[in-house]
């Protein structure tokens, strides 16, 4: 445990990260997807946005409106969505966490790989990404450990090692 610092919920952390001016899990979503579109296209539409992230096109309008109002994009009512350099800048480093968190979970051969990335990528301090990233690339660029790795991963399994099923 951490010297001084009290345990929280999750909610508990949230409501910490809103105080101090953090972006919610929802608005780093649509921010994510906004950068990925724009990243394709120079621009996205409310319709895209909507039909990529499953969500009704209020929703979209109403978190566009919140992003703009935040300076991480431009947008007019009825225009294309770009985003400032802020947006950018932010849009990068989420798309950047979330592939961080995804090949992590894929080396670990996870089975749910984009409900858990979607989950876990927001609860992560940039400095925890950039280790996970260090991590990851770390065994990416050594087959032998690659192997080693799953060698291992496999007898933990048939041993039923470490209290899990």
């Amino acid at each position: 445990m951490e010297k001084n610092r009290p345990y929280k919920t999750v909610r508990g952390y949230q409501l910490e990260s809103k105080k101090s001016g953090e972006l919610t899990s929802a608005l780093e979503d649509y921010l994510e997807m906004t950068y990925r579109l724009c990243s394709e296209k120079g621009h996205a539409r409310v319709s895209e946005l909507a039909e990529t992230l499953g969500v009704r096109p209020p929703s979209v309008s109403k978190m566009i409106t919140k992003l703009a109002e935040l300076g991480y994009i431009d947008s007019e009512p009825y225009d294309r969505i770009r985003l400032t350099p802020a947006g950018k800048e932010k849009g990068s480093f989420l798309y950047w966490r979330h592939e961080t968190v995804a090949r992590f979970l894929r080396l670990i051969g996870s089975k749910s790989l984009l409900e858990e990335t979607e989950l876990i990528e927001h609860a992560l301090s940039p400095h925890t990404v950039r280790q996970l990233r260090a991590l990851v690339e770390f065994f990416e660029r050594d087959e032998v450990l690659l192997r080693h790795l799953d060698s291992f991963r496999q007898k933990y399994r048939l041993k039923g090692m470490g209290g899990m099923p």
